[in-house]
């Protein structure tokens, strides 16, 4: 036997529901935060700077993030599951 139940409603109702918490506010305070940050550096016209601001660990970091990516795609087999 199957039942199925269609439940329509906002991405609010549903973590008001589930009692998740609205980071909403939150959200909107750290990219306040980070424009801050950006228009700083923009006028400051530093291209390193603005990249500093985006990216706080710098290019090794950058680069490090794209190792562990295509490390982790690597360990992917055929099927899509990791070993």
């Amino acid at each position: 036997m199957k039942v199925k139940i269609d439940v329509e409603c906002t991405p609010e109702e549903a973590r008001a529901f589930l009692g998740l918490p609205d980071v909403a506010p939150l959200q909107q305070e750290m990219m306040a935060g980070l424009q801050g940050k950006m228009a700083k550096a923009a006028k400051a016209m530093n291209p390193e700077e603005m990249m500093k601001t985006v990216f706080p660990a710098g290019a090794e970091g950058l680069a490090d993030m794209q190792k562990a990516f295509w490390s982790a795609l690597g360990d992917a087999d055929q099927s899509g599951k990791t070993k």
